[in-house]
């Protein structure tokens, strides 16, 4: 696929998101994104001295070993970061950086998400756990997740909690089980992990009349959406393919997420993720449906929405004199413990009956000595 029919078949995803008016504000400078797949080639012309290369996070390597470089970990890099050099593939973010973090063995990039491992074992940890764990300890700003598993897995819950506790968005494609018979007959698709994580944002495929692919997953994972259908992508070594599944709409939105981060770098994951889901067309008519979430990201109205969002904190301050409501303000409560007044009553009865005892007391001791004087001194 020669330079030129790459860019004009790329066109319409570029238009889709509308990432050129984004440009005008962020093309992703600063921003990295770790990519959790197969190897990425860092030298390819699109990618080239911008990918940092990641320990092989799915099984034992030799320290300072190079990663093998995937087709499908490069055709989401490319989707990503691409930068349209010597007329190749543009990423929605040409000029972030990647961090490869090869998980699985290569994949067609025609499969979509990587198939679910049947030896999946759920002990204290997961490869995707420490490959999440060690892209937010190394300076990602946002993880793309172009792989699913059926079934949560809870070292794997921890380290999306810790990845979003140091402020890093993460996306993640939704699965290709739309169009299974069990989906069809029950109107849903099975849960994919990670996109099923609280947290994640989970992408579903469209295609280019905006219409949900009919093999995208479709339940409440599905947050938004993006083209996933007949999408160009560059290939390990040079050249370039079209990709199709919910993994290469997951790129493109990790694409956005980085524009958003890089204009942005402190906004958090939960804003970015309210960023995306505002900053949509093709909205469905209930403002919702698990087919394509919210609706079709828009780059730069994303980047809107972040910019309102990012000063809702310095905004929201309440003054001093104002108040929700109408009215005056209601009395302060009544400091707890007991009442001063009943206080006082209690202790002045108290003092009252000590007096009085006291007299009593004097009384009867008076009467007890004359009594005794009486006794002693006998009869006159």
């Amino acid at each position: 696929m020669p330079g030129k029919e790459v860019a004009g078949r790329q066109q319409w995803v570029l238009q889709t998101l509308n990432v050129e008016a984004a440009w005008r504000v962020s093309r992703g400078a600063g921003a990295t994104v770790a990519i959790i797949d197969s190897g990425v080639d860092g030298g390819i012309p699109e990618l080239r001295g911008r990918v940092i290369d990641g320990p092989d996070v799915g099984g034992p390597a030799t320290p300072g070993e190079r990663p093998e470089p995937g087709l499908h970990g490069t055709a989401m890099a490319s989707l990503i970061a691409g930068s349209g050099g010597e007329g190749g593939i543009t990423g929605v973010a040409p000029e972030a950086r990647v961090l490869s973090l090869p998980l699985l063995p290569d994949q067609p990039i025609e499969s979509g998400v990587a198939a679910p491992d049947a030896g999946r074992e759920f002990g204290e940890d997961s490869p995707l756990a420490r490959a999440i764990r060690y892209a937010a300890n190394h300076g990602a700003d946002v993880i793309s997740m172009s792989i699913g598993a059926y079934g949560a897995h809870p070292a794997e819950r921890e380290a999306i909690s810790y990845a979003l506790g140091k402020g890093v968005v993460l996306v993640a494609a939704v699965g290709n089980d739309g169009a299974l018979d069990v989906s069809l007959r029950n109107d849903t698709s099975f849960w994919s992990f990670p996109a099923g994580y609280t947290g994640v944002v989970g992408v579903g495929a469209v295609d280019a009349e905006l219409l949900p692919a009919p093999f995208s997953s479709d339940n409440l994972s599905v947050l938004v959406s993006a083209p996933g259908v007949d999408v160009p992508v560059a290939l390990p070594g040079g050249g370039h393919e079209s990709a199709e599944g919910t993994s290469a709409a997951a790129a493109l939105v990790a694409g956005v997420a980085a524009l958003v981060k890089a204009e942005h770098p402190d906004l958090p994951p939960a804003m970015v993720a309210r960023a995306l889901s505002g900053g949509v067309r093709a909205a469905p008519a209930t403002g919702y449906d698990d087919k394509v979430g919210f609706g079709v990201v828009d780059a730069a109205a994303a980047l809107t929405q972040a910019d309102r969002l990012a000063t809702l904190g310095r905004t929201a301050q309440t003054p001093p004199d104002r108040h929700f409501g109408q009215g005056p303000l209601s009395a302060a409560p009544t400091p707890p413990g007991p009442d001063p007044v009943r206080l006082w009553v209690f202790a002045g009865a108290v003092l009252v009956g000590l007096v009085m005892f006291g007299a009593a007391v004097m009384v009867l001791t008076r009467k007890a000595e004359e009594k005794s004087a009486r006794e002693r001194s006998g009869p006159a």
